[in-house]
């Protein structure tokens, strides 16, 4: 005959297995004695054996019998545990709809890969992407039409939370025949008075233009591009060099033409790439896994098609 019981039953009898008593346990547990007792003789009868010895006004105790049933019975509700709480992992498992913003200066090495990798390892999400300026970004940040924003520590509002990835230090972008590509490093003292090609955009212009102010040098700006490929291009043919955040593995510009990066001699900090978002708690589960994911990522393989100093 098949033995059948309830994890409620195992529940009670550990209850009065632990505290001596059926009135003590059913305080305890909150339910009523007679309630308790019922359990009890349910799991005798069930089990074909005696788990207590009842006392007269001195409570229960465990038969040797009823001691490995109760050792049992605790191990099972130990387990069943477990299993409610990997129940409630796999239920609160990220899910659903995540917008991301990405600089725009970035997004091309980032968004896609970043994009797959999560998905990847979350195959509930949906991902959208959104390449923009600093400021675009930021202001979509404020409105909540994105939930994160891939960006640089600038001008960072005091009602958003911002996640360091990575710290980077800006480039010297140049025609392959200029001179000073033949150099390890190229100093901005010696280069600042021929043509510039000016990366214009909001709030990166303006941090390109404080990196010579902090040398106390004037750039010789030529020509300004608001899109990073059509800057890149304008250096591959020779209108002048240019700065970026990223010095690039990726050699070419878009129309075919070859570019070198080189680090800047002079020593002039550091640009810090992160997680821009809304301070709310609790952080939703998606965007806290994108956070966790990005970091993961960026620590395991650092930035793609990058060069590191």
């Amino acid at each position: 005959m098949a033995i059948r019981f309830t994890f409620r039953q195992l529940e009670y009898l550990v209850a009065v297995g632990d505290t001596g008593t059926i009135a003590q346990a059913s305080v305890q547990l909150n339910v009523s004695s007679p309630s308790i007792s019922t359990a009890i003789n349910q799991l005798e009868a069930q089990f074909g054996v005696q788990l207590f010895v009842r006392h007269h006004a001195q409570g229960l105790s465990l038969t040797p019998g009823g001691r490995r049933v109760f050792n049992e019975a605790k191990r099972m509700l130990g387990a069943a545990a477990s299993l409610k709480s990997i129940a409630e992992d796999v239920a609160k498992r990220p899910s659903g709809p995540l917008s991301i913003g990405v600089l725009s200066t970035i997004a091309p090495l980032l968004s896609a890969k970043f994009r797959k990798s999560f998905e990847g390892q979350y195959p509930e999400a949906k991902v959208t992407l959104f390449a923009g300026d600093q400021v675009t970004l930021l202001q979509k940040l404020a409105r909540a039409e994105i939930d994160v924003a891939i960006t640089y520590n600038i001008e960072i509002p005091q009602d958003t939370h911002f996640e360091s990835l990575i710290s980077l230090r800006p480039f010297v972008m140049l025609h392959p025949d200029h001179p000073m590509a033949r150099q390890d490093a190229v100093s901005l003292q010696e280069i600042a008075s021929e043509p510039m090609v000016l990366l214009d955009l909001p709030l990166s212009r303006d941090y390109f233009l404080s990196i010579f102010r902090s040398l106390d040098l004037v750039p010789n700006i030529a020509d300004r591009a608001a899109d990073l490929s059509v800057a890149r291009s304008l250096v591959a043919n020779g209108f002048g060099y240019s700065l970026l955040n990223i010095g690039t593995d990726i050699a070419y510009a878009p129309d075919g033409q070859p570019l070198v990066t080189r680090p800047i001699k002079e020593d002039v900090g550091v640009v810090t790439l992160g997680l821009a978002s809304k301070q709310t708690s609790p952080q939703p589960a998606i965007l806290r896994a994108f956070f966790d994911h990005a970091r993961a990522e960026v620590e395991a393989n650092g930035l793609p098609a990058t060069k590191t100093q």
